[in-house]
């Protein structure tokens, strides 16, 4: 019989506290998520998932605990490294899009891979295909709609084949038909490129999507019901 290997988790947070002054927003945060994991966070509104989201990417710092993604303690690092590790390792989808004005759609979703030293004009026109923006790679982000950016933004995070896809309401702004194609999308991102997603969402049929469902609540992560 043979013994299954253990593999190392993409995200590994344990005991995990943010606080603002003398406020929490919440504490004994615990979690791991695999390769190949796509895995939905709701919570409600105030709750901190968002500012969970930004602990995880190195962009907020957490009062206490440890956050491992892709073996690398985040927290343990200086900027600089941080700011690697993120170029490196991780995609974001924002609420607020960030994208840069001067730059085309196209250059803005070939941002990550330039950065990174591996520009792929391929990669970067399927990827605008698959979120279905075929064709508008060289209009400006001001030409486009709200739910077009949102697409542009998923299609920026995806481009440079994260380990981990951090997704704050990447549907927000999106109608059922496209907020479902977009969850193909990273659905096959995660499936075919075993990376794993954490998705904030609201949406119960976002959450459905997910093979696990979690609920962050003032004291900690459980696991919760869609």
């Amino acid at each position: 019989m043979t013994t299954p290997v253990p593999t190392t988790p993409v995200l590994k947070i344990t005991g995990l506290a943010r606080s603002y002054g003398d406020t929490p927003v919440f504490s004994g945060v615990q979690v791991q998520l695999q390769a190949g994991e796509f895995v939905a966070l709701l919570g409600e509104s105030g709750v901190g998932k968002s500012t969970l989201l930004n602990c995880i990417a190195g962009l907020d710092e957490a009062d206490a605990g440890v956050i491992t993604l892709a073996g690398v303690d985040v927290r343990a690092l200086p900027e600089p490294g941080r700011a690697r590790l993120r170029r490196e390792a991780l995609g974001f989808v924002f609420q607020a899009f960030h994208l840069l004005p001067h730059l085309s759609v196209a250059e803005n979703v070939a941002l990550p891979l330039l950065l990174l030293g591996r520009p792929d004009d391929a990669r970067v026109d399927a990827l605008l295909a698959a979120v279905g923006l075929a064709g508008l790679g060289q209009r400006s982000p001001a030409q486009l709609s709200g739910g077009q950016l949102q697409r542009v933004a998923l299609a920026r995070a995806l481009v440079h084949r994260p380990a981990l896809i951090l997704a704050d309401e990447p549907t927000g702004n999106l109608d059922p038909a496209t907020a479902e194609r977009m969850l193909d999308v990273m659905v096959a991102q995660v499936r075919h490129e075993q990376a794993a997603c954490l998705l904030v969402t609201h949406s119960a049929a976002a959450a459905a999507r997910a093979d696990r469902v979690l609920r962050l609540t003032a004291t900690g992560i459980v696991p919760a019901a869609v």
